[in-house]
């Protein structure tokens, strides 16, 4: 696949993402609420989890934000729900990682987040994507590792 294909297709990704959310809505019985903005572009999240037992049983997003940030809390909450928290946590540092042009673990399965990659060429949206993994480590606890 040429590069050029791989970018449209990496955009219809992200597209999607962006105009049909998935797990967009609040967990009403959530037991981790994060709220969080990026000041520079005005992104805002509204993060509801339900984690038990160590593992992310749910996880939906609410906000407005421009498509990147958007589309990476929709995918986000796909990739982290069923995980057990350390493993969530593992993904959000591998995308972190990734967004900052990094070398990443090439066994770990990000799905469609891999379709964020070209963000990394853009310093200023990187915060627009990791905003809801932000949000998500915070919840969780990240600095309890």
């Amino acid at each position: 696949m040429s590069i050029k294909n791989l970018d449209q297709l990496y955009r219809s990704v992200i597209m999607d993402h962006y105009k049909n959310p998935r797990n967009k809505g609040i967990i009403d019985e959530s037991n981790v609420t994060i709220d969080m903005n990026n000041p520079t572009c005005g992104d805002v999240i509204h993060l509801t989890l339900q984690v038990d037992d160590g593992i992310v049983k749910n996880a939906k997003f609410d906000g407005e934000g421009c498509s990147i940030s958007m589309a990476s809390a929709s995918m986000m909450t796909q990739l982290v729900i069923g995980k057990k928290v350390d493993e969530a946590l593992q993904a959000a540092h591998t995308f972190s990682d990734m967004m900052l042009g990094k070398e990443v673990d090439d066994t770990m399965d990000l799905g469609d987040l891999e379709a964020l990659t070209g963000v990394s060429k853009f310093p200023a949206r990187i915060k627009c994507a990791t905003l809801a993994w932000k949000a998500m480590e915070k919840g969780v606890g990240s600095d309890s590792e």
